[in-house]
């Protein structure tokens, strides 16, 4: 049972640092970067195309983490500025996040092969035994990792002139804009760090598995999914998603079944977009407020 809790916990970390990645985006731009996935894969694929290369492991890790996040930059100037310049309320971002997407993803195909390409294990060949449970020092990073993302974002956020102005921007940028924020400085800088993390996530969970160029449609959904269930609007509940659908996701194929992992996260999200619509960590507490509706109900109907 630890074992399960600690796995799922370890994989719902990544889910949420991508989903982290898709919130922080929207939290300031009001758009979801369906390319996030993809800022996951091409760390891992550039890290072991850099390291296949000669170079040190830190070195390459460094190179791609830099790279996603100057990717992420590029993709607001190229697939979502330019739309929503024209048309400040329209979905077209939807259309061209997830062109750009295909087009990151052809690339890398284009660049390494269809074929998985195999990442440096490093830390995840060094076992941690547990009272009835083993981690790998790999797994226990990532642990530590997603709790200072969510940490330091929610210390940004909350005691900072930074994470203030933002909150203001993301409530009304054109109040914002008229005080002297600079919309578009906090656009780029979310892009930037919805990158980093994209990639920090890739760079995590590389030595787990095996990089290829359609690795980043699996994580994207995960994390749009994670999202879904810890809620859009803040990425410290999006974290929360993603350990939730983590760990029922490992559970689900330790007793249901290995086929399990196929299914089960549709089964979850739905269930909670029928029960608390907004994310189960919503601002005003969701299914709070559904299970008190449905106590006054019962009152109401016995008086």
């Amino acid at each position: 049972m630890l074992q399960v809790l600690l796995s799922g916990l370890t994989v719902g970390t990544i889910y949420g640092l991508v989903a982290m990645a898709f919130a922080v985006v929207f939290y300031v731009t009001k758009v979801v970067n369906f390319a996030t996935g993809q800022l996951l894969m091409v760390s891992i694929l550039l890290t072991a195309g850099l390291v296949r290369l000669g170079l040190p492991d830190w070195l390459g890790v460094g190179i791609a983490l830099i790279a996603s996040t100057v990717l992420g930059v590029i993709i607001y100037f190229v697939a979502v500025r330019p739309v929503l310049k024209f048309d400040r309320f329209s979905f077209a971002w939807l259309v061209s996040t997830l062109g750009i997407a295909i087009v990151i993803q052809a690339t890398f195909a284009i660049i390494f092969g269809p074929a998985s390409q195999p990442f440096p294990r490093g830390l995840h060949q060094i076992p941690v035994h547990l009272p009835g449970a083993t981690l790998t020092v790999q797994e226990i990073l990532t642990l530590v990792v997603g709790a200072l993302a969510v940490l330091g974002w929610e210390l940004v956020r909350r005691k900072t002139l930074v994470g203030k102005l933002g909150m203001a921007i993301s409530t009304d940028p054109e109040i914002a804009s008229t005080f002297g924020a600079n919309v578009t400085a906090y656009a780029v800088g979310a892009f930037a760090i919805g990158g980093f993390l994209a990639g920090l996530a890739g760079i995590l969970v590389g030595p787990i598995t095996y990089g290829n160029p359609y690795l980043g449609d699996t994580y994207g959904i995960s994390g749009f999914i994670a999202l879904m269930i810890g809620g859009i609007q803040r990425p410290a509940a999006a974290m929360g998603g993603g350990l939730i659908l983590g760990v029922l996701s490992i559970a689900a194929n330790s007793y249901i079944g290995a086929q399990a992992s196929d299914w089960f996260p549709f089964v979850l999200v739905l269930l909670v977009l029928l029960l608390a619509p907004n994310g189960v960590f919503a601002s005003g507490d969701s299914l709070r407020k559904l299970f008190r509706r449905r106590s006054s109900l019962t009152v109401g109907g016995r008086a």
